[in-house]
């Protein structure tokens, strides 16, 4: 089964998504210059909101180089002395590299790894238990030293299969520790492209000393400090999917090679189905947060249409905008946007014959209809209706 979602969402003036130079992030397609957000932004955005945070809470991983300090805090909380606590520490900041060499302590003392990974709670408990036993075995400081990082690796790969969190089974993740395994995301998202030709302007600003200027007449009408932002406006096609069965594998760990039981599998399925729900919601009802102080530009998508397929074909739009909007059609920039969507998907699902379980709609303009698709009245009905086929399965 494959959950795909299509949105139409107009932004106003906003720097969502910078590159290195501070300017919005662009892309060229179908020969225009477009305004675009990164998938990495926009997934990044939705696993750190509240809503997904809250909602998820305790069934989610973090991504840090902490390991270190994360697994000397837990052997510290098992009864571990400071200086035992202290070597494992630098000895899991090898975990990072196939190759397990140790990093330095920063200025702070603390220890960190190579490389950023999405770790669960029971990834960081399995490298303390590792060590743990590493320590007990060892008996003393000296000892502990000359124990292999190698060798800690290979123990905590040996605590076995570990309950995947939510995140990780959806977005996946690549890590060069043995410790820990690499995870095949079970979603995809594009980069959003803005449907029209897009053209950057800039925000000409200044800054005055409040306190200088009420104490000095003298001081005069020039600024303390001057400088630009550089920002557009644009209305993006936004397209991700899920595939389910790609989902609950990562869940269960039939995806390596786990035996699942039956009531493991419903269980599973549930948390699948709550997560997606959770997912499409955050994505519909959060924005990136780049220069948001500045711009305020928190607009809900304008139509929201899903596609759940039985087989695992993946189908964007995207094409619809190759040939770009007009931003002065007389039917404005949305409803200009949501026919082109309509109209691309119409014909390719006739070309291809594409075949849905459930096609479902949200759009600002009730009168809309994609495939003689109404809309939903709210987000919540249209979430209930994804999540209710999720559990059918």
């Amino acid at each position: 089964m494959l959950v795909e979602v299509h949105m139409l969402q107009n932004h106003a003036p906003s720097n969502l998504n910078r590159d290195d130079t501070g300017s919005p992030k662009e892309a060229i397609f179908g020969g225009y210059k477009r305004a675009r957000i990164s998938s990495q932004c926009l997934k990044r955005s939705i696993r750190r909101a509240g809503i997904f945070q809250e909602t998820l809470a305790g069934q989610l991983a973090t991504r840090t180089r902490s390991l270190p300090e994360l697994v000397r805090a837990k052997l510290l909380e098992l009864g571990m002395s400071e200086e035992m606590a202290n070597i494992a520490a630098r000895k899991a900041s090898g975990f990072g590299t196939e190759n397990g060499k140790e990093k330095d302590p920063d200025k702070s003392g603390h220890y960190r790894t190579a490389q950023t990974m999405f770790l669960s709670k029971a990834d960081i408990r399995a490298v303390a238990d590792a060590v743990h036993q590493a320590a007990a075995e060892a008996k003393n400081a000296k000892t502990l030293e000359k124990t292999s990082t190698k060798d800690l690796q290979k123990a905590a790969e040996d605590k076995g299969f570990r309950a995947m969190p939510i995140d990780i089974a959806l977005f996946g993740r690549m890590v060069t520790s043995p410790a820990f395994l690499d995870v095949e995301a079970s979603s995809q998202f594009a980069h959003a492209i803005s449907t029209h030709k897009v053209d950057h302007e800039f925000d000409y600003f200044t800054a005055v000393d409040d306190l200088e200027r009420a104490a000095d007449d003298e001081a005069g009408p020039g600024a303390d400090m001057i400088g630009d932002v550089e920002f557009n406006s644009a209305c993006y096609y936004k397209y991700f999917n899920v595939h389910v069965d790609g989902f609950m594998d990562n869940l269960t760990g039939r995806a390596f090679r786990q035996e699942v039981a039956e009531e493991d599998e419903r269980a599973a399925r549930e948390m699948a189905a709550g997560a997606i729900r959770t997912l499409i919601r955050a994505a519909c009802l959060v924005a990136p947060t780049g220069k948001q102080n500045s711009f305020a530009a928190y607009q809900p998508p304008s139509l929201v249409w899903i596609e759940i397929r039985d087989a695992n074909l993946p189908v964007s739009y995207a094409n619809a905008f190759s040939r770009p909007v007009d931003p002065r059609d007389r039917d404005g920039l949305e409803r200009a946007s949501a026919t082109a969507l309509k109209n691309e998907c119409e014909v390719l699902t006739e070309m291809y014959g594409l075949e849905a379980r459930n096609r479902l709609l949200l759009a600002k303009d009730r009168e809309l209809e994609i495939l003689d698709v109404g809309s939903s009245k709210t987000l919540d009905e249209l979430l209930d209706a994804v999540e209710k086929a999720v559990q059918r399965g």
